[in-house]
């Protein structure tokens, strides 16, 4: 009979610069367990159908498929969400814009936002947990992500949040939003980093835009103008050297109070501007 301790000890060789959380994970998962009881019984036997569920899930970890693929649920602020192989996996540095977004209104303050893109939901339902007299609304053009966004909303039980399909803004005609955030596509075409990690398995819909990357937040910021209100904020997320160009861009469009900020590796990682008002 093979013990936990002995599984982890062996998964933990894996290639993989996370081994030993990787094999945690899966093994918890696979168990029906949190991953506190793999130390807390260490010497308790696995099923032979326990241990063939989980040396499958390793071995598609060793061939590097994402372990939020692998369990279906990937942490996101503080929310648990599931994620699928047509969204892109919701990652720490994002976090970045929740925290920004949050500092431009109090928890009085009952803006509409709108988050473009929204994927898992990511985005809009950390916003919406952090203030329940927001009214947020998601967007993305694949059906199955705006399907998945909703079940994570009725997981969380989140009733000021709502998510469409939409082409960025295309089913959007005539409103307006206070805030508007937007983790897009912003990777060139030909960037080799494509070819390596996680990223090989999450959809290039998700991931690619144009040649240098900027072709959706181009468009973004060409026509978020219409669709904010006076004094409006625009938050988006890029590469971590392409803060100069979206700041660039934002006040090309008439953006002011033009900005950027840091992410957890220190490199700015998100760039935000304010729609000025009409007088």
């Amino acid at each position: 009979m093979t013990r936990i301790d002995q599984l982890l000890a062996h998964a933990a060789q894996i290639d993989s610069p996370t081994a030993q959380l990787d094999a945690e994970l899966l093994l918890a998962f696979v168990l029906e367990k949190p991953r506190s009881y793999l130390y807390t019984w260490p010497d308790k036997t696995v099923t032979e159908a326990q241990v063939a569920a989980f040396m499958t899930l390793l071995e598609r970890r060793q061939r590097g498929e994402p372990v939020a693929y692998l369990l279906g649920r990937q942490g996101f602020w503080t929310l648990d969400l599931q994620v699928a192989k047509h969204t892109l996996i919701p990652r720490a540095d994002t976090e970045l814009l929740v925290e920004s977004a949050l500092q431009l209104a109090d928890a009085s303050s009952t803006l509409k936002v709108l988050d473009l893109g929204t994927g898992t939901g990511a985005l809009a339902l950390a916003l919406a947990s952090e203030r329940p007299l927001w009214a947020v609304t998601g967007v993305d053009r694949i059906e199955s992500a705006v399907a998945l966004a909703q079940n994570n909303q009725r997981q969380l039980q989140l009733a000021n949040v709502e998510f469409l399909s939409s082409h960025w803004f295309s089913a959007l005609t005539a409103q307006r939003y206070d805030l508007i955030v937007s983790n897009p596509p912003y990777i060139a075409d030909n960037d080799p980093h494509l070819q390596q990690g996680d990223v090989r398995f999450e959809p290039l819909s998700a991931l690619v835009s144009g040649p240098d990357g900027l072709d959706d937040i181009r468009l973004i910021i060409a026509q978020a103008p219409s669709y904010l209100t006076a004094n409006g904020w625009l938050l988006l997320e890029h590469g971590f050297d392409q803060a100069s160009a979206v700041r660039e861009l934002l006040q090309q469009a008439g953006f002011i109070d033009v900005s950027s900020q840091r992410d957890l590796s220190g490199h700015q990682r998100i760039s935000l501007g304010r729609l000025p008002s009409l007088s």
